[in-house]
């Protein structure tokens, strides 16, 4: 009776670890006897208990901080950079058999290529051409894990942190970029201002009263202010009249 028992025990045991269930983002790579047998899954999947060794492989998108990495400018900058790297499992036996630990080595992959392609490049272009630096890491990180059956799908610069006295000359040189657009600005609407001036002397050439009512509109605008004193330019030609009338009564 105890004999039965304990073969009922047996049966049942080896019938349990027969059984795997995997998830529908999970594959089972299956090795037979040392040999690799395949990737199962995802569901229910019958394996040779004692026999078969099963490795879960995750198939999500893993996202992957890559840390700080002291990296040295082609321009001799030093900043830190870190990076954010997505990738996930393709072909799960690749991953498992190519590569003794692909999350490891991808992450290593990852901050070695950081370093080397940063190094590369001009601070300048580190600082405005991101996307352009991103699809380059993306690129050469896929390209190396291809033969692990990984794909990169996105490479992405977080931070870069600069020096202080690296930080205040890029203030001063913003604020003198700043300047020189105002300059630019003040200059090119003081030019279209003379070409409108040069018009309206034109037509007060043509026209002379034209600059007495401009005289009566400045007198208008000067009155409207607070002030203690206006002056008044006349022309000459109008006491003329009057000249010729006291030289006639003096002879």
């Amino acid at each position: 009776m105890h004999s039965l028992f304990a073969i009922g025990v047996i049966v049942l045991f080896l019938l349990m670890s027969a059984i795997r269930i995997f998830r529908e983002y999970e594959r089972g790579v299956i090795f037979r006897l040392g040999r690799l047998a395949g990737a199962k899954g995802p569901g229910l999947v019958l394996v040779i208990p004692l026999i078969d060794k099963v490795v879960r492989v995750s198939l999500r998108t893993i996202v992957m901080d890559v840390p700080p990495q002291d990296i040295i400018t082609k321009d001799n900058v030093s900043v830190k950079v870190n990076a954010v790297l997505y990738f996930r499992v393709l072909d799960p036996s690749k991953a498992i058999v190519e590569v003794e630990d692909y999350l490891f080595a991808t992450s290593q992959l990852a901050q070695t290529t950081l370093r080397s392609i940063l190094g590369q490049a001009e601070l300048d272009e580190l600082l405005g051409e991101r996307d352009k630096i991103n699809l380059e890491l993306q690129n050469i990180i896929d390209h190396h894990t291809d033969p692990w059956g990984i794909k990169v799908s996105l490479v992405e610069v977080k931070h870069v942190d600069l020096p202080q006295e690296m930080q205040r000359t890029i203030a001063r040189q913003a604020e003198a970029e700043r300047e020189r657009r105002a300059k630019v600005i003040h200059a090119d609407g003081e030019f279209q201002a003379s070409k409108k001036l040069s018009q309206a002397a034109e037509i007060i050439a043509v026209h002379p009263m034209a600059m007495q009512l401009r005289f009566l509109q400045t007198l208008t605008e000067v009155a409207s202010e607070n002030n203690s004193t206006t002056i008044f330019p006349v022309p000459i030609d109008l006491f003329k009249p009057i000249f010729d009338a006291w030289d006639r009564a003096k002879k």
